[in-house]
């Protein structure tokens, strides 16, 4: 899937855009991978000579592929866009720098309604960097 695609499915825009590709996705699962140039603004306090990746960060980005799976789950015209509502055992596994490529893995687990409820993997060079789980309902788009 291309940038393009990705921006057709989700709001979310640079600098705060953190999917670069889709690799594969069906109905209920989407892998996707984001290469940290170095240079994202959020690496000049976090932390100065020792630059990591918020793990906040992780979980958006595993929250925005959540996001891009569910677009398929919205019907056509519909002015809803996807939004979290909870985050659940969340672990950080290991510090990803800048320079590496991280692979999300978001699952559907279940759809009750308006509310969806995932998974998230986020692994860098086959290594576990976080887990979580997390739930999105359907919100209204505000018109600008």
């Amino acid at each position: 899937m291309t940038l393009a695609e990705i921006q057709a499915a989700i709001p979310h825009r640079e600098p705060f855009l953190l999917l670069d590709e889709i690799v594969e996705r069906d109905q209920r699962h989407i892998k996707c991978r984001k290469t940290f140039r170095g240079d994202e603004y959020f690496y000049a306090g976090h932390y100065p000579k020792f630059p990591i990746t918020p793990g906040v960060l992780l979980c958006e980005a595993a929250m925005q592929a959540g996001a891009v799976l569910l677009s398929s789950h919205v019907a056509t015209g519909d002015a809803r866009v996807p939004v979290a509502t909870r985050m659940n055992d969340v672990r950080f596994k290991r510090m990803i720098k800048p320079g590496e490529t991280i692979e999300i893995e978001v699952e559907l687990v279940e759809r009750l309604a308006d509310a969806f409820f995932l998974t998230g993997k986020v692994t860098s060079g086959g290594k576990l960097a976080a887990r979580l789980e997390f739930a999105c309902t359907l919100a209204p788009r505000e018109a600008s």
